[in-house]
């Protein structure tokens, strides 16, 4: 990628967007910009060449791509700080949950192109699933923001109603598949392995059911159907889970996430 990024906001997030230019070689650390208050926390990047700085106008004003990722309590402030050097040329993309274009647009300025993005951690390997929402008046620079994030993993576009969905289905969605690893972890202990081997074994299998699904496009129900044999241990342990309400937790806890975006508009 030709081109500078400030990342303004070095938290979880913001940490492992720059993690992720850095693992995938996608920036050099020289074009990435990191801020954040308290800049000591950021030393491993600022040994790794990565201009990091409390100053966000400074890190806006030097750069081309502007990413977003601080609380939501903070977006409109941020922006004020930064309007004076933010210009057509630049693309901003926010990161905050919860906040839409238009109070964005409000904050930053109609002329500034504007996009929101719901990126995940894995996005420090280049493995995220990013969800992307812009207005058709930034057309022109969609490619920009959605090439951006597929040397990140994957991106697609949604609707801007779809963003509190993608949060919880995408961003939260790493906690969830990782409490379900946890769990399987215990169980593999509770029947012999050792946490070490356990985690490794359930690590690699869910790595696996993944692609089967990324790679065939199937349903996840047809590889099910593939090891569920008539009396088996499959089909026991499956609806054994059932039984105990795994499905209608995982779904009742989705949507409540999804309750607790909406309410918090």
């Amino acid at each position: 990628m030709d081109m500078k990024v400030a990342i303004v906001g070095g938290g979880n997030l913001g940490t492992a967007i720059a993690e992720g230019l850095l693992y995938g070689h996608q920036l050099e650390a020289a074009s990435i910009y990191l801020t954040r208050r308290k800049t000591h926390l950021l030393e491993n990047f600022t040994k790794r060449g990565v201009n990091v700085t409390s100053n966000n106008e400074e890190a806006v004003n030097a750069c081309d791509l502007v990413l977003l990722a601080i609380k939501p309590y903070q977006v409109e402030a941020v922006l004020r700080e930064v309007a004076p050097v933010l210009t057509p040329s630049k693309v901003v993309v926010s990161m905050v949950a919860g906040v839409s274009l238009e109070t964005l647009s409000k904050a930053a300025g109609e002329h500034i192109p504007l996009f929101r993005a719901m990126p995940n951690t894995a996005i420090a390997l280049c493995e995220s699933m990013s969800c992307i929402a812009y207005s058709k008046q930034w057309e022109s620079q969609k490619d920009v923001v959605v090439n951006f994030f597929e040397k990140l993993g994957s991106a697609i576009v949604v609707n801007e109603e779809l963003m509190s969905a993608a949060t919880v289905l995408g961003s939260c969605g790493v906690a969830f598949a990782l409490r379900f690893m946890r769990a399987a972890m215990q169980g593999g202990i509770e029947i012999g392995f050792s946490a070490e081997m356990s985690q490794h074994i359930v690590a690699q299998t869910m790595k696996g059911a993944s692609e089967l699904i990324l790679k065939s496009g199937h349903h996840p129900e047809k590889e099910i159907d593939k090891v569920t044999t008539p009396m088996g241990v499959t089909i026991s342990g499956l609806n054994e889970m059932e039984h105990q309400g795994f499905s209608s937790s995982l779904i009742q806890g989705l949507v409540a996430s999804y309750r607790k975006i909406e309410r918090a508009k």
